[in-house]
């Protein structure tokens, strides 16, 4: 009489086993770290939509802004009481939501307390860039204007570089910007002017475009799906090399 005895083997090689066991640690710990991020991402565009729903509120007060935080403060909406300086306005080079390309108009905005501000008034095509093509919008004396504070643009590897004595700008930075107009007072964010219609229909405001990539649960999934993917190559190269499986047939006299 034959009898299949029910008892396993699994004598796994030492070489496979100790790099499998560290790739596995790399790899669910790669996708548990992207876990973690993703829960951060979540809160972090919470918040911004939160900031962004809030009403607008007065900007930080000028003995505040060499220790400001400034991505605490960004995205938030901020009422501004002041006048512009017209003739020292700046073009930051960008395309519209159709992908023509233009400028941004970006223009020293005095507070009443003398301090100024960048703002960001918004978009005009490339034909329109000169002040004296869209008069109307040249808002003169004391106005109020809401928008969005932004921390400074941080340059990118394939940014141009900006042409100061061209006046062209291919990223907004306060500093740069004032120094460039010889400005003092300037604070060290800007704001993007809200939707509120221009006379004349220029510059074209509402710009603020909240862009975060949020592809962390796509990578988690990578991670734990090739970690997965290694279990079960591992467990088939075993199998394969006969390190798994049951004991050969034993035969009993009855």
């Amino acid at each position: 009489m034959t009898i299949l005895s029910e008892n396993r083997f699994f004598r796994p090689l030492v070489g496979p086993t100790i790099a499998t066991i560290v790739a596995l640690t790399i790899l669910v710990g790669l996708g548990s770290w992207q876990i973690e991020r993703l829960h951060w991402k979540l809160g972090l565009i919470a918040n911004i939509t939160h900031r962004m729903a809030a009403p607008p509120s007065a900007p930080p007060a000028e003995n505040t802004w060499s220790k400001l935080d400034l991505e605490a403060l960004e995205y938030h909406h901020l009422k501004l009481q002041g006048h512009f300086l017209n003739k020292d306005e700046l073009y930051y080079f960008t395309q519209n939501d159709d992908g023509e390309p233009g400028f941004d108009i970006i223009t020293p905005f005095v507070l009443d307390s003398g301090a100024i501000v960048l703002v960001d008034r918004g978009y005009v095509p490339q034909a329109d860039k000169l002040p004296d093509t869209r008069a109307e919008g040249q808002i003169e004396g004391e106005t109020t204007l809401t928008g969005v504070a932004r921390a400074p643009q941080s340059r990118g590897y394939f940014s141009a570089p900006d042409d100061v004595a061209k006046n062209m700008w291919f990223t907004r930075d306060p500093a740069k910007m004032g120094a460039a107009l010889k400005l003092s007072r300037v604070a060290p964010f800007y704001v993007e002017a809200d939707a509120t219609p221009n006379v004349g229909g220029l510059p074209v405001g509402g710009r603020t475009q909240v862009h975060i990539r949020n592809e962390h649960l796509q990578y988690a999934i990578t991670w734990y799906g090739l970690a997965l993917v290694l279990f079960v190559i591992y467990f088939v190269y075993h199998w394969n090399n006969g390190r798994i499986g049951r004991p050969a047939n034993e035969t009993k006299d009855s």
